[in-house]
Formats: structure tokens, C-alpha cells, sequence
């Protein structure tokens, strides 16, 4: 039997950050490989190793070669926490905040997230796809080949429901893989105000039934929080996410520690977020369960608030992925490379640990076996970067480093 032919290989990369742990070495958490090259076959990695083995991969006549330039190779970045089917702006909120007004303010008044919800109502069906790709898009010219995105700015069943499909439709037209995530409880819409304990109903009985009988979300999220959730509303909502065979995620610790950490490992989450606010006992209890921690660097930037404590995390044996928190009032950016340098800069992470929190970790927290590295059987989702060391994807932070951005073995940016 022979062996198969590869119809993509990328070579004379400076660095291939495989992300597979290795044994011993420098960088272990990276899994580099020298002067190396990546072949692939059918949209998954074929083989991996030095570009001066390539020779020995079969290849046909008709495969695209793909020239590094003495750049870095890396799996395609995953951003695992992004609110980006929206319409609007708020940036006279954000204004406000500036001038010292808080958000938790804000939204207990009706602004924030519910100033989102009215506008994104509005907006048509059209609208928001475009919105949605234009936002892919940018995602996908920094590197971005698996986004997560969550609904939230509905907060009904047929305007969650709704977004849902927005987002699939955009994802299914778009390089980017896109993964769904319910958050019905993201607020307390104006309708219901008065009447938590029947919005909590709503959602249970029947939003998470029809996102999941319908196929449309792949996990489902609550906002805990004092201005949102509650605990127990929390914890009733995710257990009728997982009967209803749907991943479960929280929003936990951001200003409040209301017992976010120790709810997502009673539950066997695949992550809870922010983290912000997080106590010694939500710590350990992640840790136990397995639980990813995912930091938003870019909303406490936006906040000028406190930074996640990233190394206290990562010390105490926590898994954590990073991501850009994309939405409109606290975290208005889809540049998921800042958020690497945000995390060594200011949350005590090494290189190291931000780039495996935004490929390896990143796709934990989304809980996919085939991405976030670079190895045989995964998809071949690939960045090139033009950088000679993956220590400037960090350092030289804010601008564009993408040469090539490769997703499901083919070539997508530049298109």
C-alpha cells in the first residue's frame, strides 16, 4: 500500500509551532521544529517535520507548494469567546465609562447589553450576516481560523434562535469555522424586567429545547453575574443545556466571585470565562475538573479594570486559552494577537503560554480534538507569519502578521 500523496505542503518555515508537548527543550509547551515543513492531504495534516525530509512525502503533480519565506508556521489562532452577530455602536457608553460612569451601572439602567439587543432587533437578517462576515473577515486577516460565536443579544426564543442561524449562515459561508454558543442568558430583557423567574423559564423550556432540537448551537452560556444571573438560575439553565445534549459554559467572576469556578466544575463545563474575580476554592475546583479557564484581556483593557492574575492560575495547574471577548460595549476588537502580548504584558503569561492559549487551549475550551495543533489527523488549518522568530508575534504587537492563512488545507487569505 502506498503512502498517501499530500496535495498542500508549506515549507521553509523558520519555526513550526506544533503545539504538541514535547519531552524535553526550550519551548515545550510549542512543540517547535526547526527549519521546518507541514504537508497535508484532503483538508487534515499529512505530516510534520523538518523541510528537509518534505522530499520524502509523496506529492502530485498537481499539489500547491507553499514558500514560508523563513517565516513562522503556526496552527490557525482559535478565538473561543466572541459576541460578534450584533448590530450598533455604543461608543457613548464607552465615552461615559471613561469619564468615570460604571458598567455595571450602565447596564442596571438599561443601557449596555440591552442598548445592543434593541439595535441588533432592528437591524434585518441581511444586516447582520454582513456585519458578522465583515467582522470573519477581519478575524481571519490576523490569523483566526475557529471562532466561537455566541447569541445573546436576542434574548427571546425566536430572537436567539434567530441569531443562531445568523451566525451559521455566516460561518457557513466563510473560511472561518465558526462554533455556536447559546446565551439566552446574557440579560433580563426589558419584557421581562419584572419577572426574572419567567425569563428563566423561557430559556430552560424552551430556548435550549429548540436551539438544540434545531441543531443551531453547539454549547450553551450564562452570564453570572449580579447585574444578570444569579447562581442558582445559572446552575438550572446549564443542567437543561446538558440534558439536552448541549456543551455548557459561564461567564463567571468578572466583578463578583458568586461561586462561578465551583459551579463550572459541579458541571464539568468546558470552560468558565473572565475570571476576574476568582477564589482560592473556584481555583482548585476548576483545576480538579479539568475546566478551562478562558481570559478576556481586551475587555478589562476597555474596562480599565483589573487584569485576570493569569500566572496565579496557571500555577495552580489551570488550563487557559485566551480570547478577544469581540462585542460591542466592552471588548470592541477582533485582534486576538493583542490579546497574546495583553496576556504577557500585563497578566504575567509567558510567550509560551499565550500562544498555547490561543491555539491548544483556546480549542479545549471549545472542546474540538482536531485543531489547535499541528499534527497528523487534524485539519490542516495553518497561519504563516512574516516573522523570523514566534517571539515577534508577541513583541511586535498591534499590527498584522498573517502572510498566508490556510483553513482546511486550502489557501483562503489572501483570497
Amino acid at each position: 500500500m502506498t503512502d498517501p500523496a499530500a496535495d498542500l505542503v508549506v515549507t521553509n518555515a523558520s519555526q513550526v509551532l506544533t503545539m504538541v508537548p514535547a519531552s524535553a527543550g526550550e519551548h515545550p509547551g510549542l512543540g517547535i521544529v526547526l527549519e521546518g515543513a507541514v504537508a497535508a492531504r484532503a483538508g487534515r495534516v499529512l505530516w510534520v517535520g523538518p523541510a528537509s525530509n518534505a522530499g520524502s512525502v509523496p506529492a502530485l503533480d498537481s499539489t500547491v507548494w507553499i514558500d514560508a519565506r523563513g517565516g513562522v508556521v503556526t496552527p490557525g489562532l482559535i478565538d473561543p469567546h466572541t459576541h460578534a452577530v450584533f448590530a450598533g455602536s455604543r461608543h457613548e457608553e464607552y465615552e461615559a465609562r471613561l469619564a468615570g460612569r460604571p458598567y455595571l451601572e450602565i447596564l442596571a439602567a438599561g443601557g449596555g447589553i440591552l442598548s445592543t439587543v434593541r439595535a441588533t432587533r432592528a437591524a434585518s437578517d441581511r444586516e447582520l450576516v454582513e456585519l458578522t462576515r465583515a467582522r470573519l473577515d477581519r478575524m481571519l486577516a490576523l490569523g483566526v481560523t475557529t471562532a466561537e460565536l455566541k447569541s445573546g443579544y436576542g434574548l427571546g426564543v425566536e430572537a436567539e434562535l434567530r441569531l443562531l442561524r445568523i451566525a451559521r449562515e455566516a460561518g457557513a459561508a466563510h473560511p472561518i469555522r465558526v462554533v455556536t454558543t447559546l446565551l439566552g442568558a446574557h440579560a433580563l430583557p426589558d419584557e421581562h424586567r419584572h419577572d426574572r423567574a419567567g425569563y428563566v423559564r423561557l430559556v430552560i423550556d424552551e430556548m435550549i429545547p429548540e436551539a438544540a432540537r434545531q441543531g443551531l448551537a453547539d454549547a450553551c452560556d450564562v452570564y453570572l453575574e449580579r447585574a444578570a444571573f444569579s447562581l442558582d438560575e445559572a446552575r438550572a439553565i446549564l443542567l437543561a443545556a446538558r440534558k439536552a445534549g448541549l456543551g455548557t459554559k459561564l461567564h463567571a467572576g468578572q466583578f463578583n466571585d458568586l461561586g462561578g469556578g465551583e459551579l463550572a466544575a459541579e458541571l464539568g463545563a468546558l470552560s468558565a470565562d473572565h475570571l476576574e474575580e476568582l477564589g482560592d476554592e473556584g481555583l482548585r475546583a476548576m483545576v480538579a475538573a479539568g475546566v478551562v479557564g478562558v481570559l478576556l484581556p481586551g475587555a478589562a483593557l476597555s474596562l480599565r479594570g483589573r487584569f485576570p492574575d493569569a500566572r496565579r492560575l496557571l500555577d495552580a495547574g489551570l488550563r487557559v486559552a485566551l480570547a478577544t471577548d469581540c462585542n460591542p460595549g466592552t471588548s470592541h476588537t477582533e485582534n486576538l494577537p493583542l490579546m497574546a502580548t495583553l496576556a504577557v504584558s500585563q497578566m504575567g503569561m509567558t510567550i509560551d503560554e499565550a500562544l498555547v492559549g490561543v491555539t491548544a487551549s483556546a480549542a479545549r475550551a471549545l472542546g474540538l480534538d482536531d485543531a489547535g495543533a499541528i499534527a497528523p489527523g487534524h485539519r490542516a488549518d495553518l497561519t504563516v507569519w512574516d516573522v523570523p522568530d514566534f517571539r515577534c508575534l508577541v513583541y511586535h504587537f498591534g499590527v498584522p502578521h498573517a502572510a498566508r492563512v490556510i483553513a482546511g488545507g486550502r489557501v483562503v487569505w489572501p483570497s
